[in-house]
């Protein structure tokens, strides 16, 4: 008989349900937490939790698995937790210009690419303009992978700087867009309206073939008052007017994809993630729009690799309502129930409104804050808060006496 307990105490909002004994000596344990935004990257914090585990359980088999979102570090952060390389070329940065850029191969062949890496705002410094910024470099990043012999490819969307709906890309690979004189372009954000045709039997035959996988967290259609252009095109120094012009032209360019190539992106969730290039990827590539923290799971082999684990740690920067629409948390709390793996959770902050995790797999929610202070002091001391959380906890679980 294994022997259960139940402790339910509201105290930084500490919360444990229904350990047994199989974790009070841990053989396995799976680290797996998002980024703490603007405090700690998810490498750093699974840093701090594998030197507290084994400072408890010496003996114990710690992995690390860091959870890429698609933004910047994506791909340091899959290279981190499964190996493989770091190519170095040079691509058309979101102006045009020459630039130094990187992807990642995993050992398995699969090549891992983050637009930002070619795209992203940051690389436009004050020429935030996207009326006339590209994903070119973005599609020059994909086809050396594809030339390397790669034929599985994680695209991660965030950061960008573009609203051009993906035609920079697709044209680096091959697509050609014709305007009303039939002379072949390269759109951007302020030509779409200037698409009179897609003609997509150029597309590379290696892309083609190529298993495309787009990471995107959000379900933005890309038109309209919830689209790319009115809710994300602001950021990227669009005034009210542009984002005017911006939604019109990616209207236009989605009803061309539906007559030229037989794809209608115009309610697809996610087709306006990354100024659109999310319905791009779909209809150009044939890429698949799913969830970053699934993408992660599924290229970690993670119901292989937590099959046989003790325990699973998660966590974000803020647990909340919001985090049951399919972030870190939750993507990993489901897969592990299945598994029938406890799931604890460290937080920076815990919301209202978050029991609805419990039934989803999270077994404990720890948040690390210590003492009641604006975010600003707290962000200067998190990493010892973890550390000394994480300690806790792991010494709870040792001390817990079952008995056959």
């Amino acid at each position: 008989m294994e022997s259960r307990f139940s402790v339910q105490a509201k105290c930084g909002m500490l919360i444990v349900k229904s350990f047994d004994k199989r974790m009070v000596l841990m053989k396995k344990v799976i680290l797996i937490p998002d980024s703490f935004k603007g405090t700690m990257s998810s490498r750093e914090i699974c840093g701090i939790l594998k030197e507290q585990a084994l400072a408890v359980w010496p003996q114990a088999q710690v992995l690390s698995v860091p959870v890429a979102d698609g933004g910047e570090g994506s791909v340091d952060a899959f290279l981190s937790a499964l190996g493989g390389e770091r190519v170095k070329i040079r691509v058309k940065g979101p102006c045009f210009e020459e630039i130094d850029s990187f992807y990642g191969i995993l050992p398995d062949g699969t090549a891992v690419i983050e637009m930002a890496a070619a795209a992203g705002l940051p690389l436009v410094g004050e020429r935030k303009n996207p009326e006339e910024t590209t994903t070119y470099g973005v599609g020059q990043l994909m086809a050396d992978a594809l030339e390397r012999g790669c034929r599985k490819i994680i695209l991660g969307l965030g950061g960008s700087a573009t609203n051009d709906g993906g035609c920079g890309a697709a044209a680096a690979l091959g697509i050609r867009f014709l305007d009303e004189k039939g002379e072949c372009f390269i759109p951007v954000g302020g030509t779409l309206g200037k698409i009179a045709s897609v003609d997509g039997s150029g597309l590379r035959k290696e892309a083609k073939e190529a298993e495309i996988t787009v990471m995107c967290d959000i379900d933005n259609p890309l038109c309209g008052e919830k689209g790319a252009a009115a809710v994300f095109a602001p950021q990227k120094g669009a005034d009210e007017e542009m984002v005017r012009r911006l939604d019109e032209g990616l209207l236009h360019l989605a009803q061309v994809i539906r007559r030229d190539l037989g794809r209608d992106i115009l309610q697809l969730p996610g087709a306006g993630a990354a100024g659109g290039m999310g319905g791009g990827m779909a209809a150009f590539l044939d890429g698949r729009l799913q969830m970053g923290i699934e993408t992660v799971l599924d290229a970690a082999d993670f119901d292989r690799l937590a099959a046989d684990a003790d325990l699973v740690i998660t966590g974000e920067g803020r647990l909340d309502s919001q985090s049951l629409g399919g972030k870190a948390v939750v993507g990993v709390a489901k897969r592990a129930k299945k598994l029938g793996v406890p799931v604890i959770v460290l937080a920076g902050d815990v919301g209202d409104g978050i029991e609805p995790v419990y039934a989803l797999g999270v077994t404990a929610v720890f948040s690390i804050n210590r003492v009641a202070k604006p975010f600003a002091e707290m962000k200067k001391r998190a990493k010892d808060d973890l550390a000394q959380t994480a300690a806790d906890v792991f010494r709870l679980i040792r001390a817990m006496k079952c008995k056959e």
